[in-house]
């Protein structure tokens, strides 16, 4: 690029020298997420990575997914503080990918923003390598986008995919899934990354703001809030690992809540009544329900409560489930069974994120 056209860039609020500079600060923080499969470095058109192992499966089935982390980035704009929403994103993507049973493989991500600060873009990757890190997972590309007049200059958005393997006869879902089987929650870190616009508008409703300190949430409002998104894969896969053939199904809570996430992976003809009184949800969900002048209920299709992973597993297992779990660091707990008897399926959510599947309620009332 001449000089001149360089210049006509910069005049049109196009920094590529601020881009590079981001590449830079990043390049450590994603070579650490590489082992010996990945063959390409930093900055190349496209990630490339050895997939030469998968002649050792039988029937290999590839697994993608893609996310962004909503509007949680407006809490990370609003506080100057982008080092975990990375780690959000993660979450969002790589733990559906363990969702069918699958080991992730690599991710790639995307960054749009009004103006690349170098610093700014450099703490969202390292948050995205270090979950990355933490999923076994390898950061081989990415990608970071100014658009002036778009997004302003401290606006940005995230989004990544990625990709991981199953061997055929191992993959997770509702073909697995029998009658008497229990389904275990396990805790969540938190709001994680999903109902965010419902926080932000009883926040703004209350004129509460991120740099307030409510008593109430224990701290400063935006940081209780940027609380990231608990990662789940590794602990599941070592499961697994573990006691082969006992999980049937897993299903990751996010947008929809626990009912509708829950009957995606369940048989058609089954139905969960999902015990509320076997768990308390956290504060910062009963402090925004007060705020709002709602119940917990009404909120059970966008949050997920303080659950934001569900395990469907054989009966017999389900002891040594929580017990791994908890030796992994997750709280888990019984939270129902599922049932293929005949039943009266009102009030049950079913066919939810449009997959003909079976149905859940939740029942009863929160501990305290």
């Amino acid at each position: 690029m001449t000089e001149n056209s360089s210049s006509s860039y910069a005049a049109a609020g196009v920094d590529t020298a601020a881009g590079d500079l981001a590449v830079e600060l990043m390049k450590s923080a994603v070579s650490a997420t590489h082992g010996p499969n990945v063959l390409s470095g930093v900055g190349g058109f496209a990630g490339l990575y050895d997939v030469s192992f998968l002649k050792s499966y039988k029937h290999p089935l590839m697994a993608t997914s893609t996310d962004g982390v909503g509007t949680k980035v407006a809490i990370a704009q609003a506080l100057d503080k982008h080092d975990t929403i990375g780690q959000d994103l993660v979450g969002m993507v790589v733990d559906d990918i363990v969702v069918v049973g699958a080991k992730p493989l690599f991710m790639t991500d995307y960054i749009a923003c009004g103006k690349v600060v170098p610093s700014r873009i450099a703490d969202i990757v390292a948050g995205i390598a270090r979950g990355c890190s933490a999923t076994g997972t390898a950061l081989v590309g990415g990608e970071t986008a100014e658009h002036p007049g778009l997004l302003g200059p401290d606006d940005y958005d995230v989004a990544g995919a990625a990709t991981g393997v199953v061997e055929a006869d191992a993959q997770l879902g509702p073909q697995r899934v029998t009658d008497g089987d229990v389904v275990i929650a396990m805790e969540s870190s938190g709001i994680h990354s999903n109902g965010f616009s419902l926080v932000r508008h009883i926040l703004a409703n209350n004129k509460i703001g991120y740099t307030d300190r409510l008593d109430e949430l224990g701290g400063i409002v935006g940081e209780v809030l940027l609380e990231p998104t608990r990662l789940y894969t590794m602990p599941l896969l070592n499961l697994l690992d573990a006691q082969p053939g006992a999980v049937h199904a897993l299903s990751h809570v996010t947008g929809g809540g626990i009912a509708a996430n829950l009957a995606r992976v369940l048989p058609v003809g089954s139905w969960v009544e999902v015990e509320r009184s076997t768990w308390s949800p956290p504060s910062v969900f009963r402090v925004l329900s007060d705020l709002a002048g709602s119940t917990l209920e009404s909120a059970e299709g966008t949050w997920n409560l303080g659950i934001g992973m569900i395990a469907i597993v054989a009966a017999e297992s389900a002891d040594a489930t929580i017990a791994a779990l908890a030796a992994d660091g997750i709280p888990s707990w019984e939270v129902g069974r599922v049932s293929m008897a005949a039943h009266d399926l009102s009030g049950f959510e079913q066919g939810a994120k449009g997959v003909n599947g079976g149905a859940v309620r939740l029942n009863g009332r929160y501990g305290n």
